[in-house]
């Protein structure tokens, strides 16, 4: 019962004195609102990224060349991705579908209308890999790949870059010097990052190797595993059966990179994440800034009521008594303030837009910012009701 008495006291206390009240909470208010905002803004890019990543594809992995750091006498073939190793990809277990890829950028034509794109050099699935749907018309099928066909299959900017209004099927093309005729459009995804997966060309990679680039040489080659958990395993697998194609003793470093969706999404999450905690690192002195004015406007009201305290302890009010009442009443503001805290901050994260992204909320972010901010009331409160607490009680009622 003393306990809801000495809440009833507190907060008779704040209202009897509502502007300086307000203020104090303002501090708490804009503390907890800017953690709240930092911190969603730093999840929302992570959600964005994230995504952005998933929407090329799921369970991907792709191999890269490098120059080794090897005797070129003791290497029995160039360090160059082939075909051949990509065929040998699709025999390693846990390998879903693989795709050769031969890359390059060229300048498209169709009558007066030019433009400049990224022309890439596939397998049909390819599409599958990256998640890829075909709008309208056809993709290139294994026929059209094994007779070096010039046939292509363009992004919708492209399309529209290139042909305005007017449907591309069936229309050719100049990719440099050469036509290809258009079989399908396809499905928009957006632009994400430097990446516009909207304005490319895709031609079949025998083609683009032969013909276009004269390339001996692929640019990459794509793949994708049977689940997510395998990544890790088909990684190694992928390794030891490349460095045995291409002839790698033990010491040679590996002349081809592996990298998978899997490191991709762990690097993300551990930059971002880094980010989130920056972000809420700067809210958080704005909370310290807080917790110093409700630490100031303590000490003024133990001073104002300096008799008031001489009275209780002159009619028995024990030392844990005042205290309590005092820290109470820091909590109190501390608490208020981190409700309307909580309230702007999640108001304000869904009005924020940084980019593509906006501020995402979790459930856990408004609970740790009341959280911190109890902990501020308690901790910045101390000293106050402890100085209250240890008032004499012969000099409090002496005070004027």
């Amino acid at each position: 019962m003393l306990f809801w008495t000495t809440i009833k006291l507190a907060l008779r206390s704040l209202v009897g004195n509502k502007l300086r009240s307000a203020l104090t909470m303002l501090g708490m208010i804009i503390g907890v609102a800017a953690v709240i905002a930092m911190l969603a803004l730093g999840n929302g890019a992570r959600k964005q990224i994230l995504s952005d990543v998933s929407r090329n594809g799921h369970n991907t992995l792709t191999i890269f060349a490098h120059q080794p750091h090897v005797n070129p006498v003791l290497m029995g073939t160039p360090s160059g991705l082939t075909v051949g190793d990509a065929d040998a990809c699709l025999k390693v277990p846990g390998v879903k579908l693989v795709s050769p890829v031969s890359a390059g950028f060229k300048h498209l034509q169709w009558g007066t209308h030019v433009d400049n794109c990224n022309v890439i050099g596939i397998a049909s699935t390819w599409l599958k890999i990256h998640d890829f749907r075909v709008k309208s018309g056809r993709m290139f099928n294994g026929m059209d790949t094994r007779r070096l066909a010039a046939v292509a299959v363009i992004g919708p900017e492209t399309a529209t870059r290139l042909f305005g209004a007017i449907n591309p099927i069936g229309h050719r093309i100049e990719v440099g010097t050469m036509p290809f005729r258009i079989l399908g459009v396809l499905v928009a995804k957006g632009r994400h990052g430097w990446y516009d997966p909207d304005n490319q060309i895709l031609i079949p990679y025998t083609t683009a190797m032969t013909d276009l680039f004269a390339a001996s040489y692929l640019s990459h080659i794509d793949l994708q595993a049977d689940h997510e958990k395998d990544l890790q395993p088909v990684q190694t697998r992928l390794t030891r059966m490349m460095r045995i194609r291409h002839r790698l003793i033990y010491g040679d470093r590996n002349d081809f990179w592996i990298g998978s969706q899997l490191q991709i999404i762990r690097t993300v999450s551990r930059v971002t994440g880094i980010f989130t905690l920056f972000l809420g690192c700067i809210g958080g002195i704005s909370l310290l800034v807080g917790g110093i004015g409700i630490m100031n406007i303590m000490l003024v009201t133990v001073t104002e009521r300096t008799r008031e305290i001489g009275i209780r302890k002159a009619i028995g009010a024990r030392r844990r008594d005042i205290l309590r009442q005092f820290l109470i009443e820091s909590v109190l503001i501390s608490m208020l303030g981190g409700f309307g805290g909580a309230a702007l901050g999640i108001w304000a994260s869904s009005m924020v837009h940084l980019g593509h992204f906006t501020g995402a909320v979790t459930p856990s972010m408004p609970i740790f910012a009341l959280s911190i901010s109890v902990g501020i009331g308690v901790f910045f409160g101390y000293y106050p009701a402890r100085r209250a607490a240890g008032l004499n009680p012969i000099e409090a009622l002496r005070y004027e």
